[in-house]
């Protein structure tokens, strides 16, 4: 069932969607060489719990983590290990679910480690912008198929990199997951009418190769996540917004001269 918020819940998720917007701003400046996934870990798990929220993800599915930690082909879902050390040249993608008062906010960012390779800045840069050229779509009347192509088309058609099918964004509000499905591929004019009060998720993977994704354990632990099916890196940056008359309207930007458009 899809639900339409009122405006005291789109307040609440817009609280919900700072306290993570706060998470991902400080990793700017921790993110380095030298240190550790788990080090991004304990980060944000302090972070959300000073500004008493919940990291959500936490017991979801037996998952134990406030946050998931990718690190160059893995695509998502990638547990925080204390042995895992960043390096220069690394990209590293952060992805958490807020949890304040029982209102949901959901986002991944890809960040730099040190220098890195002109390849994998242009892979940063084009999943950003399919993020955004998505967010653009994210209007009343349109169809979920609109988001899809727009991302789809820019980012296979026009830069010729990898758009993952089987991840996809959701709805979000009272639960973690919900419905509609939002996919990043699709037809233009296909698929569910978006209304206002619909609050989603869009968050497209892309990776440097193939759009195909395959499993993988890390050692010791039961707990399977996602990499590049040909070992290429992987970027994916995601916002949390929702649908409006006057537009789509993001619930966890980081940045508001950026995003001046959107809120």
């Amino acid at each position: 069932m899809i639900t339409l918020k009122s405006e005291r819940e789109i307040e609440m998720m817009r609280k919900s969607g700072a306290v993570l917007a706060g998470v991902h701003l400080g990793l700017r400046n921790i993110i380095k060489p030298g240190i550790s996934s788990w080090d991004i870990e304990k980060f944000a798990n302090a972070y959300i719990e000073e500004h008493h929220a919940k990291a959500e993800e936490k017991g979801f599915e037996g998952y134990k983590y406030a946050t998931c930690v990718s690190v160059n082909d893995e695509v998502a879902h990638a547990i925080p290990r204390k042995n895992l050390l960043l390096k220069n040249g690394d990209i590293v993608a952060v992805d958490m679910v807020v949890n304040l008062d029982g209102f949901m906010s959901d986002s991944c960012w890809t960040y730099a480690v040190g220098t890195i390779s002109k390849e994998k800045q242009h892979l940063m840069d084009v999943t950003k912008k399919a993020l955004y050229l998505g967010i653009d779509q994210a209007v009343v009347g349109n169809r979920i198929g609109d988001i899809g192509y727009a991302i789809q088309h820019y980012v296979e058609d026009e830069n010729h990199m990898g758009d993952v099918r089987e991840l996809i964004g959701h709805g979000i509000g009272p639960t973690m997951h919900e419905e509609p499905n939002v996919p990043h591929y699709g037809e233009p004019g296909k698929g569910l009418r978006l209304r206002a009060g619909m609050t989603i998720t869009i968050e497209p993977m892309v990776n440097l190769g193939t759009w195909e994704i395959a499993t993988k354990t890390v050692p010791g632990d039961t707990w399977e996540y996602y990499v590049s099916a040909d070992g290429t890196p992987s970027a994916q940056y995601e916002h949390t917004l929702e649908i409006t008359n006057d537009g789509p309207k993001l619930l966890t930007s980081q940045d508001p001269d950026l995003d001046a458009k959107y809120l």
